[in-house]
């Protein structure tokens, strides 16, 4: 076997190991919070997730402190995370180069809020899957932008039978999932 393999930049390593698909989150800062949209559901992209337990489903979620929805998930504990597919990428880039505080996302990008049934942000209708979240642990948030979160209620539209995830590459590429292949029953 010959060795091809290059030193490869320490600061790009995040591009090989993106954990999964893009979401886009879901918010509802308090209406006391500061700007003209202040008490409006808000959506951002995320990619940096990981699922850390199977039940209850626990997932961890970096949202840096320098994105208007922090403060949301921060203050209120609630969250949800709507699954896009390839169709909706143009309005997951869009979402991420525009700031919650200044722009009406749903209304500027055409998404539509669907009520949740546990929490108070909405789920997002054009997503194929939502998760509505609380937060059950800060106690990496200070150090490493880290919550820890909790699986409430999950929502799948059954119509969708092989969903193309979105997967961020870094650097404005996206890679959208590819074929489905079982290799053992014994997998979870």
């Amino acid at each position: 076997m010959i060795h091809r393999k290059r030193a490869f930049p320490l600061e790009k390593v995040y591009t090989l190991l993106e954990p999964g698909p893009v979401v886009l989150v879901s918010t509802l800062p308090r209406r006391k919070a500061r700007g003209p949209l202040a008490g409006r559901p808000n959506v951002m992209p995320m990619s940096w997730h990981l699922m850390m337990d199977f039940e209850p489903p626990l997932v961890g979620c970096v949202i840096s402190n320098r994105n208007f929805s922090f403060a949301a998930v921060k203050s209120t504990r609630e969250l949800v995370l709507n699954i896009p597919t390839s169709e909706l990428a143009k309005k997951v880039v869009a979402c991420g180069n525009s700031s919650g505080a200044d722009t009406d996302k749903f209304e500027r990008f055409g998404l539509t809020a669907v009520p949740s049934k546990t929490v108070a942000p909405p789920q997002i209708a054009e997503c194929y899957a939502s998760l509505e979240c609380r937060v059950i642990d800060t106690r990496l948030t200070g150090a490493y932008c880290l919550f820890i979160i909790e699986v409430l209620h999950a929502a799948v539209d059954g119509s969708v039978k092989s969903p193309k995830t979105i997967h961020h590459r870094g650097y404005g590429k996206l890679m959208v999932a590819g074929r489905e292949t079982k290799l053992s029953s014994r997998m979870r």
